[in-house]
């Protein structure tokens, strides 16, 4: 049976002297993987890079299982950040949070539109602030909604409202751009806090409940941002 779809490739492993196993994320069939014969190829490999968009057709043994995908480029999105890593490891690290945490064959037009979306933040002044924010709507689609408008509390200090989120062992500091969609300039400081803050919740509510870690490239996302 062979689906017609189209979707964006979000990861990719050498299967074979000349295949590769790839993830793509459809419009109608959701995170869907198979192998691309051939994928190793100088015609192909050049622009199967990940974040990439593809019409694509499944060749799939059952409803659940794809067991052959051919690609062709319908837009090469990711080349463009090439000389830009901060956008490229931004890049890795969203795609590789929706391969871990989207089910296989299960269609969610709200993701796909998500990513579409992404490559909108990329080309903004603010991208950085937009893409945290990105991040948490990514995990309400999920069902994972954080709710930091609903759980902060707040203070005045120095004529500053602060928010922060306290539990019984801790109090942490919010950064107001997570809560007043209104801030527009946001500096490093407060970016560092909230992809901290981001990278805890996942880590503590989604992923070491499930006996898994967050992908590294999140991680090494996080890491270079810090430098």
């Amino acid at each position: 049976m062979i689906k017609i779809d189209q979707g964006f490739l979000i990861s990719k492993l050498k299967y074979n002297e000349n295949s590769v196993i790839a993830d793509f994320y459809t419009e109608q069939n959701g995170r869907s993987s198979g192998i691309i014969f051939g994928g190793t190829s100088k015609k192909i490999k050049g622009y199967l890079q990940l974040g990439n968009f593809f019409h694509l057709n499944l060749n799939t043994k059952n409803n659940s299982k794809t067991s052959s995908i051919k690609a062709e480029i319908i837009r090469a999105h990711t080349p463009v950040y090439f000389n830009n890593q901060k956008k490229l490891h931004c890049i890795t690290s969203a795609l590789s949070l929706i391969k871990n945490l989207t089910p296989e064959n299960e269609k969610n037009e709200n993701i796909f539109r998500l990513i579409l979306n992404l490559f909108f933040i990329l080309d903004n002044n603010n991208w950085l602030k937009n893409y945290i924010n990105w991040e948490l709507k990514l995990l309400k689609y999920l069902g994972y909604d954080l709710n930091l408008k609903e759980i902060v509390c707040h203070e005045i200090i120095n004529n500053k409202i602060i928010y922060y989120v306290k539990s019984s062992t801790q109090k942490k500091i919010v950064p107001n751009f997570l809560v007043d969609d209104e801030i527009e300039n946001v500096d490093d400081a407060d970016i560092l806090k909230g992809v901290s803050l981001v990278s805890n919740y996942m880590e503590k509510s989604i992923f070491s409940p499930n006996n898994t870690k967050i992908p590294i490239q999140r991680l090494q996302f996080e890491n270079l941002l810090n430098k």
